[in-house]
């Protein structure tokens, strides 16, 4: 007899060899119709699995979200696989995972000539169709164990030289598992749902892109055919919906569309900022520099730096594939010294504070900078302003003694969360990243600054009410340290890991770094990381889409339009806009000799928050109508009214919470 200990901490005795689906049938016929799967001492594995010995045992349901959505989902890329095959012999099968809200497969099929003959959009109804009706046979998913050669002359018979190569690959202690639905049977990891029919059919194919076998372009080309998988159809719906919205939204689109900035081939990943776009970076930088300046030193260091402080700081072994080096002539410049743009700020700080002996009465000492880096990415990587290769981080470091690394951590998760709410983003969570397998440090101090980070986790989720979620990432700390992670949710629903704290080790023992403590000896201070925003850029890419281009008066780059709807108005029109500029305002004035209509609406797809329409009336009465953003409604008013009005409106969140506490 085996003991199966359960997760609330019960245990009870079976036969040694029992499987899963026998373990939840004899404790409830319900449990055994709910289970996809089960988790055998933290491992995932089929429920027909037999368990040999004593053994934690969980079993996955769809309750358990995550867990069941990634099993569907893989199920789902097997389904389409066979649903291909069956539509299209010939055709070979190579790999589909799960993947983020679906899963993927890449097929090689070739016409009668034996060219490449990629799948098109036209295609994916009639596969998923087919798909579906796989779905409705439920067959069994059963696993086989094959000895290696055995595995390959089956997948060679069939002239799957695709699969022949991936089981070549197979570390030689891994066992080679072939997973069967009925008839058909694909090379797998597992584990998978007892039948197809647990798949559901709350799925849909997306698209097919390109990709190259292993991702090399010395091999074929082969069709990628996405598609996504839900637990039910209602959740499929939820997320088609917000794919829409999500495409109304684009910040690409948007940057078009409101002249914000562009991007061309003479400098990829590099943004082009134009007049509009620029002042929106500006405002927001503003801000920033508001948030920051009771606090904190804004300083600026050097673009290119020799290697030798690369080498030093750990960048040159860790991260050189992804700097950009600076070069002359050759491999090196004339001085014979090689150079690098810098990737992150960090060393240029501790060369900072490094500068002249610092006294333990002059800390915490805060260098923040809005710093412009370079990083070397993938071009399929780049995504507009969302992942560029050069970017202005809203960086600081902190260097403070170990007694107030606590109170640090907490003052920057204040400020942090201050400014999300400036923004309308309150669904935060805040996640505590701990010890990595591969770390630097001693044990000692990856557990002061652990036990000092989970004690600020409680207190960020207490002092919140609950309104802020907070967790654990295990094992998904930075090799230098731990660190918090904060993701905000936007509009739609989408999530966005924004915010950093990193507590490091490493850098200032590696530059020598310390301060004369009070008995005169020198201490190494703790070095922590921040970032808010983390790229402005990326930043401003999910403000535009969470508002939609619809910003805050505060915020937008053109505030208000004066136009006016016939040139009898021109000179009130002007002095309008003469005292909204004097104000302040971002302010444009439209005396085109076009009719009112074809004005506003114009104004409107750029997305100006607010026009004043001057007329022959309103320049006699000294009114002006007031249209807003997504109105069809005009207010007439004094242009008095209205500027003080505007005034107030446009004052930024965190400059009305002085005036509010003056």
């Amino acid at each position: 007899m085996i003991s199966i200990t359960f997760p609330d901490g019960a245990k009870r005795e079976f036969e040694a060899g029992v499987t899963g689906r026998d373990v939840a049938e004899q404790i409830a016929k319900s449990l055994a119709k709910k289970c996809l799967a089960m988790e055998v001492d933290g491992v995932e594995t089929d429920l027909s699995d037999p368990i040999t010995g004593d053994a934690r045992l969980r079993f996955v349901t769809k309750d358990d979200r995550k867990e069941a959505l990634d099993l569907i989902r893989h199920d789902a890329a097997h389904v389409m696989a066979e649903a291909v095959q069956e539509l299209f012999p010939g055709t070979q099968v190579t790999i589909g995972p799960s993947i983020e809200n679906g899963f993927y497969y890449d097929f090689y099929r070739v016409d009668e000539a034996g060219a490449p003959k990629p799948f098109t959009v036209e295609d994916l109804p009639v596969i998923e169709a087919k798909m579906k009706e796989i779905v409705a046979r439920n067959a069994p998913f059963t696993k086989e164990v094959l000895p290696r050669e055995e595995a390959k002359a089956r997948f060679a018979a069939m002239g799957e030289k695709f699969k022949v190569e991936l089981i070549d690959a197979i570390p030689g202690d891994e066992p080679i598992k072939i997973y069967k639905q009925g008839e058909w049977f694909d090379l797998c990891r597992g584990p998978h749902l007892p039948s197809t029919g647990l798949i559901g059919t709350s799925f849909k194919l997306m698209k097919v892109a390109g990709a190259y076998w292993r991702g090399d372009s010395a091999n074929p080309m082969l069709s990628r055919i996405y598609g996504t998988a839900w637990l039910n159809d209602k959740d499929l719906q939820a997320y088609l919906t917000m794919l829409e919205e999500a495409e109304k939204r684009d910040h690409r689109r948007l940057g078009r569309e409101m002249d914000l900035f562009h991007f061309q081939e003479e400098g990829p990943g590099v943004v082009f900022w134009h007049a509009k776009g620029w002042s929106l970076f500006q405002s927001l930088t503003a801000y920033m520099r508001r948030r920051l300046a009771d606090d904190y030193q804004e300083v600026n260091a050097p673009q290119v730096l020799d290697k030798v402080l690369w080498e030093t700081s750990g960048h040159w072994g860790w991260y050189k594939e992804s700097m950009f080096q600076v070069q002359s002539a050759g491999d090196e410049t004339e001085d014979k010294r090689v150079f690098a743009l810098k990737p992150m700020n960090c060393p240029g700080h501790l060369q900072i504070f490094k500068h002249g002996l610092k006294s333990y009465r002059e800390l915490p000492m805060r260098l923040a900078e809005f710093g412009l880096v370079h990083r070397y990415e993938a071009s399929g990587a780049m995504h507009g302003l969302m992942r560029v290769r050069g970017f202005t981080q809203d960086d600081a470091h902190i260097f403070c003694t170990d007694e107030q690394m606590a109170d640090e951590c907490m003052k920057i998760n204040d400020l942090i969360l201050s400014v999300y709410a400036d923004f309308g983003f309150d669904e935060i969570v805040v996640k505590l990243s701990t010890r990595p397998e591969k770390r630097v440090g001693s044990d000692d101090l990856w557990d002061r600054a652990e036990t000092v980070m989970t004690d600020v986790l409680k207190t960020i989720e207490a002092q919140s009410g609950g309104r802020i979620k907070t967790g654990i990432n295990p094992g998904e700390g930075a090799f230098y340290g731990p660190k918090f992670e904060y993701t905000l949710r936007d509009a739609i629903g989408r999530e966005w890991q924004c915010g950093t704290t990193q507590v490091d080790f490493n850098l200032p023992d590696r530059f020598g770094a310390f301060y004369v403590d009070a008995d005169g000896s020198k201490k190494e201070p703790v070095m922590i990381h921040r970032a808010i925003c983390g790229s402005m850029e990326r930043f401003l890419g999910i403000l535009i889409e969470n508002y939609a281009g619809h910003f805050p008066l505060w915020l937008a780059p053109t505030q208000i339009v004066v136009t006016t709807i016939t040139s009898d108005a021109d000179a009130y029109a002007s002095e309008v806009w003469t005292k909204l500029r004097k104000a302040g305002f971002r302010a444009e004035v439209d005396l085109r000799n076009e009719k009112i209509n074809y004005k506003v609406r114009e104004h409107s797809l750029v997305k100006v928050p607010v026009i004043l329409v001057c007329g022959k009336r309103e320049a006699e009465e000294g009114t002006v109508a007031v249209r807003r953003l997504g109105s069809q409604a005009n207010t007439v008013k004094p242009f008095a009214e209205v500027l003080a009005e505007l005034k107030a409106e446009a004052t930024p969140p965190d400059v009305k919470r002085e005036q509010a506490e003056a």
